[in-house]
């Protein structure tokens, strides 16, 4: 049998060079799938610099550049790798200009993944913005966009009619960097952590985007979603993250998102990410004919996942149908 013949590189452009969009442009470099031919920050500290001296690693000789359009140049059928909010109002020009340039979109917007939930009229604008330029966009990243929804709803065909799911996630902060260390509230009195939950400017964002995807793919009828964010306490003290948490201190977020029907519970989405959480890892539930039950130990690991994640995308953003997209509907493979 002769051997397929594999396409040439899809050429990808990344915006946003904080944290995950360097992963992303790393994962980008190392793939034979795609061809990084460009980056975009407007941050002053970035913009004109080499890739490849912000990177510390070899990238080409391109800089950085403050505009998408200088990016891009003339080069057709490229892929935005987006990672510059989590809020989709805050990213709307953004994605908006992107499609007006042609470009299709693979953004780590945690409000993309599924819009239709929270952003109903932005769904709209965007959907016809991408069916008017024949582009399409998708939201996607580790969670949501993989562990608490896609993976779900894989592991869920081989089952019968699902009745009800449940999905949990653990992860240790301390293995991750210092900016989720603090954007789970480690070190804050329990006072405080509340004062930004309710500010929302604390907490994760996209579980329940997540639950509604896992509704989605799981053929679950949900017509109600609830999410609800608490503290994890230190009970000693805990070392070995950026920062001691002292005893009495929050450590992190135990965080949850349900899905119901009619008021009975679908889908239970669980999430904690505190410094020296117990037993880390990712546990997926799902109660059919047969009852399935997942494990990964030690959880998929979030950042590096979401860059490839992302780049692993793109190819196949690049060979769909125009419109925005949501995870499910990506091909299972390579």
């Amino acid at each position: 049998m002769a051997k397929p013949q594999k396409g040439a590189p899809v050429p990808v452009v990344v915006m946003g060079l904080g944290f995950i969009g360097q992963e992303a442009a790393r994962a980008a470099l190392s793939s034979e799938e795609v061809d990084l031919i460009g980056a975009v920050d407007n941050s002053p500290h970035l913009a004109g610099k080499k890739l490849s001296d912000v990177l510390k690693a070899p990238a080409g000789t391109f800089t950085i550049k403050k505009k998408l359009e200088e990016a891009v140049g003339a080069r057709e059928g490229v892929v935005l790798l987006h990672a510059t909010g989590s809020r989709l109002p805050q990213v709307m020009e953004q994605l908006i200009d992107a499609m007006g340039l042609g470009l299709s979109i693979v953004s780590s917007c945690e409000e993309l993944s599924f819009p239709w939930l929270k952003h109903g009229p932005l769904a709209e604008k965007l959907e016809k913005a991408a069916l008017k330029n024949k582009v399409s966009v998708l939201g996607t990243g580790v969670n949501p966009g993989f562990v608490l929804d896609r993976l779900v709803a894989t592991f869920a065909q081989a089952t019968g009619v699902v009745h009800r799911v449940k999905a949990v996630r653990v992860v240790d902060a301390r293995t991750r960097r210092e900016a989720l260390q603090r954007k789970v509230g480690g070190g804050l009195t329990e006072e405080e952590f509340m004062k930004l939950v309710d500010a929302e400017k604390l907490g994760h964002v996209g579980l329940m985007e997540s639950c509604a995807l896992t509704a989605v793919g799981c053929g679950l009828d949900c017509d109600d979603f609830e999410e609800e964010i608490l503290p994890v306490i230190a009970e000693e003290d805990i070392k070995g993250g950026a920062f001691v948490v002292k005893a009495g201190q929050v450590a992190g977020i135990h965080q949850t998102a349900v899905g119901l029907a009619e008021g009975q519970e679908k889908v239970r989405l669980e999430l904690t990410i505190a410094l020296g959480a117990d037993d880390p890892g990712d546990t997926i539930e799902i109660e059919g004919e047969p009852r399935l039950k997942l494990r990964v130990e030690g959880g998929v690991a979030g950042d590096r996942a979401t860059a490839n994640l992302m780049v692993n995308a793109a190819p196949r953003v690049s060979a769909a149908e125009p419109g925005l997209l949501t995870v499910l509907e990506l091909p299972a493979g390579r």
